[in-house]
């Protein structure tokens, strides 16, 4: 009997902790909303076909990605979607980047990530 309840407990305790494992949409949104605002307000230069743009446009452009990766129903976690919607061009293909002042231009994946990462590190609720 005390083997069972145990064996239970273990299960219980790994399928909890399978269902964490995954953010639920509410916390994938804010903390994807935290990101993008912090893109926005970094005075970087995001290039996506071709242009150069302010990261205030950057902000609204990704946005716009955001907003139909919901109505779709693609969005999963935040790294998905920067994986998938903001580090490339949909109509291109092409990648984005970003160019910070005094730096050089690198991959929008590698700063976002990376800027996501330092977000979660102070908490999301932060950036704002």
């Amino acid at each position: 009997m005390k083997r069972t309840l145990r064996c239970l407990l273990m299960l219980a305790t790994a399928v909890s902790a399978g269902t964490h494992a995954e953010p639920d949409a509410s916390s994938t949104r804010s903390e994807i909303s935290a990101l993008l605002h912090a893109l926005g307000t970094s005075q970087c230069e995001f290039f996506r076909n071709g242009t150069w743009y302010d990261s205030a446009k950057a902000e609204d452009h990704l946005k716009r990605k955001l907003d139909y990766f919901e109505r779709k129903g693609l969005l999963s976690t935040s790294d998905t979607f920067i994986d998938e919607a903001a580090s490339r061009s949909s109509m291109s293909g092409k990648p984005y980047e970003v160019r910070c002042q005094g730096q050089s231009a690198q991959p929008s994946a590698d700063w976002l990530k990376r800027t996501l990462k330092e977000l979660r590190k102070r908490g999301i609720d932060s950036a704002h």
